[in-house]
């Protein structure tokens, strides 16, 4: 499980041009942000995706009964969630969900997080593209969260590790 940022300011990536052109990217710098909340089963490649407007442990909160209510985590049935250390993700005021059991990365290691490699193709459809409207940007990444719940052989492919496997 992560968040991942996105907002009004774009997302750059390589521009083509034509030999001895300037390449252009239309860029309005507008800061005004939503955040994708992201969990993966590697094994799988099986998402599920939030929206939220900020990351804090209220909202924290509220992702993670969302997403225990999702798979129906119970006392017979437990999931594992990996995490980095947000502060919101090791606040004394989380609420963690029955069936749900939070195990935390090592400090400065996001290589190590699975769900990091989901905002590649998250971000496609966002990147050298201008939005006027921070609801333009979630109305596509909607769509586009929707399109990668059909995307599970792809998203195991970025997400299962090799040394993964007695996690899944």
């Amino acid at each position: 499980m992560d968040e991942h940022r996105v907002g009004l300011k774009p997302i750059l990536r390589k521009v083509r041009a034509r030999k001895g052109q300037q390449p252009i990217a239309y860029v309005k710098h507008k800061y005004e942000w939503t955040w994708v909340y992201g969990f993966v089963r590697p094994a799988t490649g099986e998402t599920f995706w939030l929206i939220l407007p900020e990351t804090n442990t209220e909202v924290m909160n509220i992702a993670l009964q969302q997403f225990a209510d999702d798979v129906r985590a119970s006392e017979t049935n437990r999931v594992l969630l990996v995490l980095d250390r947000a502060g919101w993700h090791m606040s004394e005021e989380l609420r963690v969900p029955v069936g749900i059991h939070l195990k935390f990365l090592p400090p400065y290691s996001p290589e190590l997080q699975p769900a990091e490699k989901l905002w590649l193709p998250l971000d496609e459809p966002l990147v050298n593209k201008s939005c006027k409207k921070i609801e333009e940007v979630e109305e596509i990444l909607s769509k586009r969260c929707c399109f990668l719940l059909t995307q599970q052989e792809r998203l195991q492919s970025l997400t299962h590790f090799y040394w993964w496997t007695h996690y899944s």
